[in-house]
């Protein structure tokens, strides 16, 4: 049975060996256990796993910055889709942004990651057209 709970700095290893295979990443440099650690250490809240039998098989970075809500990193073991663990973290993230006063969610999703498109409009996600993500490696 799926559980759903924040992670912790011990789960470090499991996130990044998880993300590796289920995460679709493949554009950027791999995370690091040093910017997990960080995320975990300064909001204890913000990545959601699905956990099955102590084994992690769904994630969800849930982005606060005071203003705006982001989501990042849902992903979901290819063992375990279509069963609604990727729609639940979307759930569970979005009541946390309920708690915090968020009026509107933003999701980084790939282009070319069709089976995501189809969970982010399900989950009510529309792309937004008229904007561009804009990046700059620090």
């Amino acid at each position: 049975m799926v559980a759903y709970r924040n992670a912790t700095a011990t789960d470090i290893d499991a996130v990044l060996t998880f993300w590796a295979t289920a995460a679709e990443d493949s554009h950027r440099p791999p995370d690091s256990a040093d910017a997990v650690r960080r995320l975990v250490e300064r909001d204890p809240e913000a990545l959601i796993l699905a956990v099955d039998d102590e084994v992690v098989v769904g994630s969800v970075i849930v982005g606060w910055d005071g203003w705006r809500c982001h989501l990042y990193r849902l992903a979901v073991a290819p063992t375990h889709r279509r069963q609604g663990i990727g729609r639940e973290l979307v759930t569970r993230a979005e009541a946390r942004f309920l708690t915090y006063g968020g009026t509107r969610a933003d999701a980084m999703v790939l282009d070319d990651n069709a089976p995501a498109h189809r969970v982010w409009s399900t989950a009510g996600y529309a792309p937004q057209p008229e904007w561009s993500r804009w990046v700059k490696p620090l």
